[in-house]
């Protein structure tokens, strides 16, 4: 009887999963949220326990992460990251990418940006990563020129040719959507964009390319970068059925970046 309690206690032991532990991560409404419920199952078989937590902006997340408060976040592209680190001095890296979502303009008042008026007004987010790619893609189209020095980081005032004398309109990205009223056309994040119904594929009258080097990236502390739970979260969110999920569920608006 002994032997055999003390076998089912061994077989007990070798079941649970060699890594137990929880960690909370910040997430951006939307997709980022949505997938991020998906590798919390995956995770949960690997012992990771992931508590997600959501936040309305791009701002809170790095410093909620720098000051403790997460163990990780995933809402951001390498970009911005790279600039809130230069800006704000946060210790914090990359360690896996996640999903290309392409920025979109959405417009209630025309149906192509060839059709916007002299002095039309363009929404576009304030942050300087996000106001640059929203420029690019305004300069993919045709409509302005900016300084090529300038780089990802263009803002309007790197404007150097703009026939149409749009007037942009610098906002909070989470607040675009609602900009649509108000506004000639908006610049639009896919996060927000679809949060507000929006479907980048159907609804964009342009959208940025597949050659866009905003793929987003699950972020640590530096002194977190090598733990093994940073390994079990990537792992998991790089597991082919959360790929699988991201096609179907997604169908083209969100691109797996791994």
């Amino acid at each position: 009887m002994m032997k055999f309690l003390v076998s089912a206690a061994l077989a007990a032991l070798i079941s649970v999963p060699a890594l137990a532990e929880d960690i909370k991560i910040g997430v951006t409404p939307g997709e980022h949220a949505q997938i991020m419920e998906k590798v919390k199952d995956v995770a949960a078989k690997k012992g990771l326990n992931i508590e997600i937590l959501e936040f309305s902006d791009y701002v809170v997340p790095n410093q909620a992460l720098a000051d403790g408060d997460l163990n990780a976040n995933s809402f951001q592209h390498q970009p911005y990251l790279d600039n809130q680190i230069a800006d704000r001095g946060f210790d914090l890296v990359s360690v896996g990418k996640t999903i290309t979502t392409p920025m979109g303009v959405y417009s209630k008042k025309v149906k192509n940006l060839g059709e916007l008026a002299e002095g039309a007004t363009v929404a576009i987010p304030n942050d300087p990563t996000n106001g640059g790619r929203a420029l690019l893609i305004l300069v993919k189209e045709g409509l302005i020129k900016v300084k090529p020095e300038a780089g990802l980081k263009a803002g309007p005032a790197d404007v150097i040719e703009n026939p149409k004398n749009i007037q942009f309109s610098e906002l909070d990205a989470a607040q675009l959507p609602r900009s649509l009223d108000d506004v000639d056309a908006a610049v639009i994040n896919t996060n927000y964009a679809m949060e507000a119904g929006l479907h980048p594929k159907t609804d964009a009258i342009a959208i940025e390319g597949s050659e866009s080097p905003y793929a987003n990236v699950i972020v640590v502390r530096r002194a977190d970068k090598d733990a093994p739970w940073v390994k079990t979260l990537v792992e998991a969110y790089h597991d082919d059925s959360i790929k699988a999920f991201i096609n179907d569920e997604f169908k083209g608006a969100l691109i797996p970046a791994w």
